[in-house]
């Protein structure tokens, strides 16, 4: 054991002699003094010898011990201290660019939901919120759908129980809103809503909507495209154009789907608008009285338009987004170019 010792000593020696790093330095204590060491190898051998020559294996093993811990301590004092002048004497370029750390950002389609409410808010449309789950009441009956309309069927409706659902459409804080309210109401309405749709590039079964209502004397269709022009030419662009076409809602009489001339072409044709030169962003249209009728509105006195626009939608449309999905995958090289 003796010779065994011996060795160990003198391979230490050699090795610390060839040490000309701080690391190497590190890694040869670990090699010589670690739990997994060299050392502790040997002192696993004690309980196996012989009573008699216990006690002095051990005083051997600890005076290698000893003698190594000084060793490899002395070197690594003599490596750092060379080390020190040479980090003094190191020049810095101050004239290079630094290393931005990275930083979080807002999801596209929060930074929408905020450009949105931005333009709303300068043209007086205050910012209301309303429960995802929902009554039936709200999200048809109170918005005059019929009780046979398709909407309300399980294939388009997320059901929680019989009268209790997940909101198909942010109508329904309208309802919500005038029930508390009395006009004039100029609100936007963003948030979350579901339907059964079988996910691919261009549908989710969550998405994101806006809605919009303006209730007060006097308020006409002329007032309606004003409004939704000022927040197209705001949010697109002064050169995009914009189109109403005749539609059907059961909410709205009368009801309009409006266009916008496809900002990825300017309207040339391209396979996002189908070579049209237009793209559908949102429906529309004056308020239907029955509407009002639910929450004791005088239809005599008050009128009102309303719209509902998909965030996604607008989204992809402004950045070019031809997958909706990319939207809820978490890909930082997707999310951080916005």
């Amino acid at each position: 054991m003796l010779k065994k010792t011996e060795k160990v000593k003198r391979d230490l020696q050699e090795e610390i002699r060839a040490v000309t790093t701080l690391k190497d330095a590190e890694q040869l204590k670990i090699k010589y003094l670690g739990r997994k060491g060299i050392i502790q190898d040997f002192m696993k051998l004690i309980p196996a010898l012989p009573a008699e020559q216990r006690a002095e294996f051990g005083q051997q093993i600890n005076a290698l011990k000893a003698e190594a811990a000084n060793f490899i301590e002395e070197a690594i004092g003599k490596l750092s201290r060379e080390a020190i002048p040479k980090v003094n004497n190191e020049i810095f370029d101050i004239t290079l660019p630094g290393k931005l750390p990275l930083t979080g950002k807002k999801h596209p389609l929060t930074q929408t939901i905020d450009d949105v409410k931005e333009v709303f808010a300068r043209l007086g449309f205050d910012v209301v919120y309303g429960p995802e789950v929902e009554l039936e009441y709200y999200n048809f009956e109170a918005l005059n759908i019929p009780a046979d309309h398709p909407s309300r069927t399980d294939f388009d409706t997320f059901y929680i129980k019989n009268d209790i659902l997940l909101r198909s459409q942010t109508s329904t804080v309208q309802i919500r809103v005038m029930e508390k309210q009395k006009p004039p109401i100029r609100i936007i309405a963003p948030g979350k809503v579901y339907r059964p749709d079988t996910v691919d590039a261009r549908h989710s079964f969550m998405f994101h909507q806006v809605e919009g209502l303006l209730v007060d004397e006097g308020v006409s269709f002329a007032d309606l495209k004003e409004v939704l022009n000022q927040f197209i030419k705001t949010y697109f662009g002064k050169d995009v154009r914009m189109r109403f076409r005749p539609s059907f809602f059961p909410f709205t009489e009368p009801s309009a789907e409006v266009d916008i001339s496809c900002s990825l072409c300017s309207g040339k044709g391209c396979s996002v608008c189908s070579y049209s030169g237009w793209v559908e962003i949102l429906g529309a249209g004056m308020v239907d009285p029955h509407v009002f009728k639910a929450v004791h509105y005088d239809t005599e006195k008050y009128t009102g338009f309303a719209f509902g626009m998909g965030v996604e939608r607008i989204t992809m449309l402004k950045h070019g987004i031809s997958d909706i999905r990319l939207f809820y995958e978490n890909d930082i090289r997707f999310l951080s170019q916005f």
